[in-house]
């Protein structure tokens, strides 16, 4: 094995040993994911009932002053892949940029699944079953907004990494489900950005499916965000309203620093920095906006 790969590991098993130390120099930590009732505060699996007596599921997060009767905006969160060497486990359980950007306050959050081929489980790598991942989005994020409040005319796609990709990949594969979202705010890669192992990765159809944003607003994070701008998408910002943000996260962490072993990593969101009040700044702004979505 590796050596690198010796080292990721050993400090995967320190930042689990320690875990009064995970968070250290950070303001927020995100809720523990636990199988109660939905409540506000709370962080809780949710099986749909197409999916009862299958382990795939939906985490669902309802805000500290949450009441039945008001809405919300909503941010829906796919998680990155599962990947040793910065600490992501893949699962929806552990997602954290969504809880970042929002403070736990005012929006309902939600971190959607990617169904694994067969529909007993969630996928932790790549898509699964990529056609079923988009009909349970299809399904659920209307189901939800309309059981806790969400506010339809609100809803925000976010994710970082597979799930920074995702928003085009998923979020944008047909009409139907680009039209759930207001806009979009992603970390770390981006659709068609380069070719991957799975279809349809390459740039043409990663276009094709970006034209369906139809102008609007996507916050576009990373730690080159720059050159996503610069090598890809500036041909192409007539797109959508693109806001770009470049996070240097080996400056604002002490790297490895608890579970932050690898600039690449949702948790830069969890530390007081000009970058998250910039993002922050951004969706307050975009939420203020009337939707162009004709709901």
């Amino acid at each position: 094995m590796p050596f690198s790969t010796l080292k990721s590991m050993a400090l995967v098993i320190v930042s689990l040993a320690f875990p009064q130390q995970v968070f250290a120099d950070m303001d927020l930590t995100s809720p523990v994911t636990t199988d109660e009732k939905p409540a506000a505060g709370k962080r809780v699996r949710q099986t749909a009932p197409e999916y009862q007596g299958t382990k795939v599921h939906h985490v669902l997060y309802l805000p500290t002053h949450w009441n039945p009767g008001k809405k919300y905006p909503v941010i829906v969160e796919y998680a990155g892949n599962k990947w040793l060497a910065c600490n992501s486990t893949g699962k929806a359980e552990d997602v954290n940029l969504g809880y970042g950007i929002s403070g736990g306050k005012d929006f309902i959050w939600v971190s959607m699944p990617y169904v694994e081929k067969g529909g007993r489980e969630n996928a932790v790598t790549w898509w699964g079953d990529r056609q079923a991942t988009i009909e349970y989005c299809k399904a659920n994020v209307p189901r939800i907004c309309q059981q806790f409040g969400g506010d339809p005319k609100n809803v925000f796609f976010c994710g970082f990494s597979r799930g920074a990709i995702a928003a085009g990949y998923l979020g944008l594969a047909d009409d139907e489900i680009a039209a759930l979202w207001k806009g979009f705010f992603t970390h770390d890669h981006f659709d068609g950005e380069r070719k991957w192992k799975h279809p349809h990765s390459d740039r043409s159809s990663a276009l094709k499916r970006l034209a369906r944003l139809k102008g609007r607003p996507f916050l576009v994070c990373s730690t080159n965000a720059t050159a996503i701008k610069t090598e890809y998408l500036g041909a192409h910002l007539d797109l959508a309203r693109f806001t770009f943000l470049d996070v240097p996260t080996q400056k604002l962490f002490n790297i490895p620093e608890g579970r932050v072993i690898h600039p690449h990593t949702d948790l830069w969101m969890h530390k007081k920095s000009p970058y998250r009040q910039q993002a922050r700044t951004w969706l307050q702004k975009v939420i203020r906006e009337p939707s162009p979505n004709p709901r």
